[in-house]
């Protein structure tokens, strides 16, 4: 019995002044209110309603299933479900949008003759791209999602309210994930449904790995199920990871269906009711692609998306994606061999993978002021995981084993597919899905709630990181509007209110030049970029702050909705208008219809004026750029063998560089 064997490793332990040793684990109550159970039946019978279900199978683990007519496909454009999601969403889109630009009062603009006529040849597509941060990118994110959320008032009368409703898709990394998860996987809720108690989600008074401080038995049961469900999985023949750990307690704040998200998966996001009707954007998670070993870089890294359709990348180092609904079934050159599986993409999981960074305070559970009795279940959870690299994500089998599309080896031979947090390599904002050429944005809203200076803060890192990468093999073909130096995102004061990049496509020539591409000007995205910063609160809390007072939590969701809003419009009451100018921007372009003196007026104070010779790579020519880009450091097929670890400054020899330093930090912070 599962419960026997974490009680054969404990010795010992206390609750107030009461000893307790081994045998009590087998008479704990889950409320110290009410009578413990009599025997150790009872106790397993108890359980097993949290974990199984009447047939006494554990919901978290894969199960068989008949397998898919295709299996891997080559990644040239988004594919046929999610073509058909975007055309009935953007039925949907046009009229909220017709009711945005009529509230943003623009002079000498008709917003339904404007979207009506122009709508069989393109209509507007909107992103919407919050950043890893951890739980201050969550709330910060929650607040920003809120000012944009028609369904609250406040937004509509103070703020964007009806962006969201505008938007196509919407994209999560880590910590901004953990936003994004919640609010799709709980059907599309609001941010003020979490803050008035409609659903019961979000209390993060405790650390996520000692929930229930005041009540030990529930921490002893958390710790239980979360092993069970783990050794589900590990039983059903996959193998697992840290990840897995730090999914299942993700999903105890981020679910309340009962079993806390125990049988969730990301593909059933399309049964929810706010899909099925085309009331959502379409979600897209961002996780980085990183084998044992490998060090990755903005240049190298091989940038995954997962959507409730697909996972893969559109990078050439993979160009592929595989159906998110059968993750864990074995593929051989591309097509299913007839082991297929169901149930793998827990959407916990699926979070987990896009913040794995946070593993490693799993690690410095020693560090936390907690009962030995936690510590102890602690260390016999990690024991059923592989730990051989303490970020990485499992995906075994791997389905892009022997694919023919992508030229990456170190992807394509392994038999396990390898995922990371997507802020590892420096794009902490998930644009990179968003600026795909084949989803035809307009426009990209980007709220940056990183922590690139010393004092928690963004400056404009992450932009930087996806403006360089377009100059490079994985990120050719991928036109991404000029930036200024991290530096100049500092100097100029960029990180104190929105900032328009792109505003002119004229301007962009060159680099529909550089790639090569058949799209126009006026198919790269203009950016809209929001930085963290106070406003009424000081809202730069550290990543690794694992637990928030209620207070706390609504301070920050506040300063979120007042950096979208520009402070309630206070700080400028022609903000939603402003905002309206640059969402149409793209589309008067490819009609040739000028801008109003208004909106030439909102471009003035918001766009950065910079182009080609002012921006991030000014002080690298392009064609040092391109050389380095074909250097034997980035081939895309190089091996992570020894050989290639010493002549290349891509890898390192064991771990990640990124958790050297993170180690380092969290001994500072725990």
């Amino acid at each position: 019995m599962l419960l026997r064997s974490i009680a054969i490793a404990v010795t010992g332990f206390t609750i107030g002044a009461r000893a307790f040793d081994i045998t009590d684990l087998y008479f704990w109550q889950p409320d110290s209110s009410t009578a413990l159970p009599t025997d150790s039946a009872s106790l397993s019978a108890f359980l097993a309603t949290y974990s199984v279900t009447a047939t006494g199978v554990n919901l978290y683990a894969p199960y068989h299933t008949t397998c898919p007519e295709s299996g891997v496909r080559e990644a040239v454009e988004i594919n046929d479900d999610e073509k058909e999601y975007v055309a009935s969403r953007h039925e949907k889109t046009n009229e909220s949008l017709k009711s945005f630009l009529e509230r943003a009062n623009m002079s000498n603009f008709d917003p339904k003759s404007f979207i009506d006529d122009n709508s069989k040849d393109h209509n507007i597509s909107i992103g919407i791209a919050f950043s890893g941060g951890g739980y201050r990118a969550m709330l910060n994110g929650a607040g920003q999602m809120l000012g944009l959320d028609g369904r609250y008032e406040e937004a509509n009368d103070k703020g964007l309210g009806g962006l969201l409703q505008s938007s196509t898709y919407l994209a999560g990394l880590s910590g901004g994930n953990w936003l994004v998860g919640s609010v799709v996987l709980n059907n599309f809720i609001s941010i003020n449904d979490i803050l008035n108690g409609t659903i019961d989600i979000w209390d993060l008074t405790d650390s996520i790995f000692y929930p229930t401080t005041v009540n030990l038995y529930k921490a002893v049961k958390y710790y239980y199920l979360i092993t069970s469900a783990i050794d589900a999985k590990k039983d059903a023949g996959f193998d697992t990871s840290i990840t897995d750990i730090w999914g299942r307690a993700l999903s105890y704040q981020f679910f309340d269906d009962g079993s806390s998200g125990l049988n969730l998966t990301w593909s059933k996001i399309t049964g929810l009711s706010s899909f099925m009707d085309f009331e959502m954007p379409f979600p897209i998670v961002v996780a980085d692609g990183r084998t044992p070993g490998e060090f990755i870089i903005n240049q190298n890294s091989t940038v995954f998306e997962i959507s409730p359709y697909e996972l893969g990348s559109w990078d050439p180092s993979l160009k592929a994606f595989t159906p998110t609904k059968y993750l864990g079934s074995s593929y051989n050159n591309g097509s299913p061999n007839g082991s297929c599986y169901a149930n793998f993409d827990n959407g916990g999981f699926i979070m987990g993978t896009s913040s794995s960074l946070f593993n490693q305070i799993i690690l410095q559970i020693n560090g936390y002021d907690v009962p030995s009795i936690i510590k102890s279940l602690v260390e016999k959870l990690l024991s059923i995981v592989s730990t051989a690299e303490d970020d990485i994500a499992a995906y075994e089998p791997n389905p892009f084993l022997h694919s023919e599309f992508g030229a990456s080896e170190r992807i394509v031979t392994n038999d396990t597919l390898y995922l990371v947090d997507g802020g590892e390599d420096g794009q902490n904002v998930p644009l990179y899905p968003l600026i795909q050429t084949s989803r035809k944005l307009d426009i990209i809203f980007a709220f940056d709630n990183s922590a690139d200076t010393s004092e928690n803060w963004a400056n404009g890192t992450s932009l930087v990181k996806t403006y360089q990468r377009q100059y490079y093999p994985q990120g050719k073909g991928t036109p991404f509007p000029y930036v200024p130096s991290v530096d100049e995102f500092w100097n100029q004061g960029l990180n104190e209110r929105p900032v328009f990049f792109g505003c002119d496509a004229k301007n962009l020539t060159t680099l529909v030049e550089y790639h090569n591409s058949t799209v126009n000007e006026t198919d790269i995205p203009l950016l809209v970029w929001f930085s963290n910063h106070r406003i009424s609160q000081n809202s730069n809390t550290s990543t690794f702050k694992m637990s928030y007072e209620n207070d706390e939590r609504d301070a920050l969701i506040q300063n979120g909705f007042e950096v979208a809003s520009r402070a309630n419009l206070t700080e400028d009451s022609e903000w939603l208008t402003c905002v309206g100018c640059a969402i149409i921007r793209r589309q008067q372009e490819r009609t040739g219809e000028a801008q109003t003196e208004e909106c030439q007026k909102c471009f003035a104070k918001y766009c950065w004026q910079g182009d080609a010779k002012d921006a991030a790579a000014s002080s690298v020519t392009l064609a040092a750029v391109t050389s380095a880009a074909s250097s034997s450091a980035l081939r895309l097929g190089s091996s992570s063998s020894s050989s290639s670890k010493k002549n290349s400054a891509d890898f390192i020899s064991s771990k990640s560089l990124l958790f050297y330093l993170v180690n380092a930090v969290l001994l500072l912070v725990i």
